[in-house]
């Protein structure tokens, strides 16, 4: 059985943790498929936005599976060839939470772009409890997120939150009945895929790396990026079908 499923659909790559015997926990060997997946979503030009799940509706991912020989492996962090891949990701991700989103599983989503869960989802950071502390960007990634006092509070003692919590401090973006949760990111899959890629592509780094910029610094990277996007043919088009009332052609270019 394939420990990670990618399933390409029109401009959509739909990546699926597929471990539901371990709550969809990540071994080595996941891990590293999973970098795989990604660094093949990324430069397929085809495809425009990724959806990341698990199998099943009791878990997104329950973090890294403590049982595996990978996990206590020395001088190799549980998925950092996965992590890597995710911020070298151009392309955006949407999280589908289905369920238990834990430790390496909760990473993961930080790593998204856009976080959806059904009602039932139900979030943490454990490792303290482990002796250990998050090592996939929990501890940086988290209080960048939601108030720095709730992001400790979560990494010091372990603690979970329900689906309806993490909406309210902005750790997730949308809550859903669990019927309705791939309808939800297909939607805001396909409105991505509306807009032009080179644009998308921009936006994301835009927003994305001026978060470490002085806003000094972010505005001129904006405006080296507006002015690159400026000379291309898909902005000719863009106006092009504006002004001629159509949907535009985008060739990504």
């Amino acid at each position: 059985m394939k420990k990670v499923i990618l399933e390409k659909r029109g401009q959509i790559a739909y990546v699926t943790i597929n471990r539901p015997e371990r709550l969809n926990a990540c071994d080595g060997e996941t891990y590293a498929t999973l970098a795989e997946t990604w660094t093949n979503v990324r430069d397929d030009s085809k495809l425009r936005v990724g959806i990341l799940t698990g199998t099943g509706e009791r878990a997104f991912c329950a973090g890294s599976d403590i049982r595996a020989d990978s996990f206590t492996q020395k001088d190799q962090v549980p998925g950092n060839g996965l992590f890597a891949a995710m911020n070298s990701m151009t392309k955006p991700i949407i999280a589908a939470i289905n369920g238990h989103c834990n430790g390496g599983g909760l990473e993961q989503a930080l790593a998204c772009d856009i976080r959806v869960a059904a009602e039932h989802a139900q979030f943490g950071l454990g490792e303290v409890l482990l002796g250990l502390l998050p090592g996939g960007g929990g501890t940086q990634r988290l209080p960048r997120l939601i108030p720095l006092g709730r992001a400790l509070e979560m990494l010091y003692t372990g603690v979970r939150l329900d689906a309806n919590e993490a909406l309210r401090l902005g750790l997730v973006d949308h809550v859903v009945p669990a019927e309705q949760l791939m309808e939800k990111c297909e939607s805001i899959a396909a409105g991505i895929c509306r807009g032009a890629p080179l644009a998308v592509e921009k936006i994301r780094a835009a927003a994305l790396q001026g978060l470490d910029l002085s806003l000094a610094d972010g505005l001129a990277l904006e405006r080296d990026l507006f002015n690159f996007l400026r000379d291309t043919s898909d902005s000719l088009e863009g106006a092009q079908a504006f002004a001629e009332k159509r949907p535009p052609r985008w060739q990504g270019r």
